[in-house]
């Protein structure tokens, strides 16, 4: 029974560990081809850089290493994210100091350490059980969460990219991490902003890029969410205003849910308004 276990659990991580591999490859090919001037062009995510959001995944990916390998080292930076983030309110300024604290000038560096770091994080993580506890900055997460979450930023900040090249975006089914997690914080979204959890959970049915019929929570005709998985995942990580999507949302639960959905931890962010980014 534990041998099979571990076969299980081996191919949980090696699915979320893909993923983020496939969305590293894609975004590299964004960013080698990319001018000096483009590099440090605002995109429309807070005005963040491309050079700003890769420094961005690149010293989270660290922070992913340092929280199994080097507690010492995660706990001084841990410090550091904090002190600073009390300073500075500003998105931008806090993380052009993160960018900083590098000590990366030059694109191509920071393409080469970014790349060397992934390919280390998820070497790591691809022999870790999925249960396995992992320290980060609020409560501490589960292996396999602590994974999703990397896809995710990777994913969600990538899209900034995207817009900034006016290029389309190819979705696959790894997308499926994200609507997973999207689903599971509905409640994490009211909570986070101090808002009565609603009792009832609205029904979820999104397509995939491959044209799968993904469901979620009891059918209910009065509250529920249908349409593409894709528009589904760019509203919780909030690259996308609902009014931007073509999900069919209906009933006030939902409604409300779509307004503020975030499937990402920290303090209540808006998403964009409506025509921002689409």
């Amino acid at each position: 029974m534990k041998y099979y276990q571990s076969l299980i659990a081996l191919s949980i991580m090696e699915k979320i560990i893909s993923s983020i591999r496939n969305e590293a490859l894609m975004l590299e090919g964004l960013f080698n081809g990319l001018d000096e001037l483009t590099w440090k062009a605002e995109t429309s995510f807070k005005s963040w850089s491309p050079e700003i959001i890769l420094s961005h995944l690149l010293y989270f990916d660290r922070m992913t290493i340092y929280s199994l390998n080097d507690l010492d080292k995660f706990n001084e930076e841990a410090t550091f994210l904090f002190k600073t983030f009390a300073s500075e309110t500003n998105s931008l300024t806090r993380a052009q100091i993160v960018k900083d604290r590098l000590l990366i000038d030059s694109r191509s560096s920071m393409i080469a350490e970014w790349k060397a770091s992934n390919q280390e994080m998820t070497n790591i993580f691809f022999n870790v059980e999925p249960d396995q506890r992992c320290q980060w900055f609020g409560p501490d997460m589960s292996a396999r969460m602590f994974m999703v979450a990397r896809y995710m930023e990777t994913w969600s900040h990538s899209q900034a990219i995207y817009e900034l090249l006016d290029e389309p975006r190819h979705y696959t089914d790894d997308i499926e991490h994200i609507v997973d997690i999207g689903v599971k914080t509905f409640k994490w979204s009211f909570r986070n902003r101090k808002l009565d959890v609603p009792e009832i959970i609205p029904y979820i049915e999104l397509i995939s890029p491959t044209g799968e019929t993904w469901s979620f929570n009891e059918i209910n005709n009065e509250e529920s969410i249908i349409g593409l998985a894709s528009d589904f995942c760019h509203v919780v990580t909030q690259n996308r205003n609902i009014k931007d999507t073509e999900l069919e949302v209906n009933g006030k639960i939902s409604e409300h849910w779509m307004s503020i959905a975030q499937c990402f931890a920290g303090e209540p962010e808006d998403p964009p308004e409506q025509g921002e980014r689409n």
